[in-house]
């Protein structure tokens, strides 16, 4: 099994015997480094599984998933509300050349959103250079003027990075998005791990696989870093919009794993222009909120006036430098699917360097040339909305009907500024466990990279797989799953 496979050819041995590798670039099968050892030994031990020994090992997973809680919120579906993340049993495996190149272009990519963060909320150099347009930043929904002037704690306004990244056909890891305000995800990284050294030892065995346990000391020590000025022991909480979120299982997951209360609005409250926790005891003083809601819901006085999750006069006690609020407000900004065209640019401006990960090729609707450009060749080209996430509001050209292209026209020329389009990437794929054997699926990554005094990239980050048969869509709330992400660490 170590020789060179070309794509487009078939495995001839064991469980990858029906394998077929398509013309994408096969994670497991047609790498052009077959001699990693660790890949080979972890390649040549799949082909020795049973297949239904691998399915009863699935099940138990499951299983195991649906004990434990492991569950996230789909909340356009009314017939099954709480599902757990789909996982496959059969692990995506980076090199650690790989690895070293992705985690060194995540950390220069984290670093210049910051900077960039920091000017446009200061003295918007970069604005008046003109090498981003000011309308772009300054109309932006995402802009919120009440972080102009306002220095965070060390500069950092991303303390929690999620990068999406794919693989094109010939194997470059290209960034897709960036998601700096409220990524999620990193509970499963986590406990994806600790299932396969459960269900699957045998195939980890020997293998020098880096590990991730380290997350929750890692983002603690980042927000106690950040806290405010003159605290010698900040005092961390997790705030969460509640159990009906959909993400609340990692909320649950990530305050356990630090050690720190897990709080709503409810249990806190701002006097004389400081935060404080209820408790048993009285009232106890927050220095650091690592917040897992919306910009919209933090404080009724500034944002949404109705809203019951967050905590009124919080904003006020920020400005004041009397809290740190993680990520800060305002960061949307920098994960906009229309800044994100000119991350390359942002990234030469403030650290003159070029990008180490490229983006993927993308076209501006705002802009007449861009906008022209995917009015001709829609039904080419992926369309998507510069605020939405999650899958959601896209067009997949190649794939669209006739309809369809016909009400995405119109809504382009109704509404330019709310689009970008990129070309159609052919994603690497991973062997699967489906219905029939091994098959393989698309699959995205997102590491995640957390920030106080310097940036640490989590080895690995979550592996999605579109589980259904030349999908490209990964998200879980598009019927997407999960693999195990394993970082050889020689």
């Amino acid at each position: 099994m170590n020789d060179t496979v070309g794509r487009g050819q078939t495995q001839g041995a064991g469980l990858f015997a029906t394998y077929d590798v398509p013309a994408s670039f096969c994670e497991l099968m047609n790498r052009v480094d077959p001699a990693s050892p660790g890949l080979c030994r972890v390649r040549d031990r799949l082909a020795h599984f049973d297949l239904d020994e691998l399915r009863r090992r699935t099940a138990a997973v499951e299983a195991q998933l649906y004990q434990l809680g492991i569950t996230f919120t789909v909340y356009t579906d009314n017939q099954a509300i709480d599902r757990i993340l789909p996982f496959d049993v059969v692990p995506r495996v980076l090199t650690a050349g790989e690895w070293d190149h992705i985690e060194r272009g995540v950390r220069q990519r984290v670093q210049a959103i910051n900077l960039f963060l920091w000017d446009i909320y200061h003295d918007r150099h970069i604005l008046n250079d003109g090498v981003v347009p000011a309308e772009m930043v300054l109309g932006n929904a995402n802009y919120c003027s009440a972080m102009v002037g306002l220095d965070v704690p060390g500069g950092v306004y991303v303390h929690v990075n999620g990068t999406d990244l794919v693989r094109d056909p010939d194997g470059r890891f290209l960034i897709l998005e960036d998601n700096a305000r409220t990524p999620s995800g990193v509970s499963y990284v986590i406990e994806n791990r600790h299932m396969m050294l459960r269900m699957m030892p045998d195939l980890a065995s020997g293998v020098d696989i880096r590990p991730v346990d380290e997350y929750g000391l890692r983002l603690h020590r980042a927000l106690a870093e950040t806290a405010p000025a003159g605290v010698v022991d900040p005092q961390v909480v997790l705030l969460s919009p509640g159990i009906y979120n959909a993400a609340y299982f990692e909320h649950v997951f990530l305050a356990r794993e630090m050690g720190i209360p897990l709080v709503e609005g409810r249990d806190l409250v701002v006097i004389d222009g400081r935060v404080f926790m209820r408790t048993v005891a009285g009232l106890s003083p927050v220095h650091t909120i690592y917040r897992r809601l919306n910009d919209d819901f933090l404080d009724p006085q500034v944002f949404n006036p109705d809203s019951l999750l967050g905590v009124p006069g919080l904003v006020d006690a920020y400005r004041r430098g009397n809290v740190t609020i993680a990520n800060a407000i305002g960061t949307g900004v920098a994960d906009d699917k229309a800044i994100y065209a000119y991350m390359p640019r942002i990234i030469r401006y403030y650290l003159d360097q070029d990008p180490i990960l490229d983006n993927v090729e993308t076209h501006i609707c705002a802009e007449k040339e861009g906008l022209d450009f995917t009015l001709a060749n829609l039904e080419r080209l992926v369309v998507k909305p510069v605020g939405e996430s999650g899958g959601y509001g896209l067009l997949i050209g190649p794939h669209a009907t006739s309809a369809e292209l016909d009400d995405f026209r119109a809504r382009l020329l109704a509404d330019p500024a709310n689009y970008i389009s990129q070309p159609v990437i052919n994603l690497s794929v991973s062997p699967t466990l489906c219905p029939a054997g091994l098959e393989a699926r698309h699959v995205d990554l997102r590491p995640f990279a957390v920030t106080g005094k310097d940036t640490w990239v989590l080895p690995g980050g979550l592996s999605r797989v579109a589980l259904r048969k030349g999908s490209l869509v990964v998200n879980s709330s598009q019927g997407g799953g999960s693999k195990d992400t394993w970082v050889l660490a020689s």
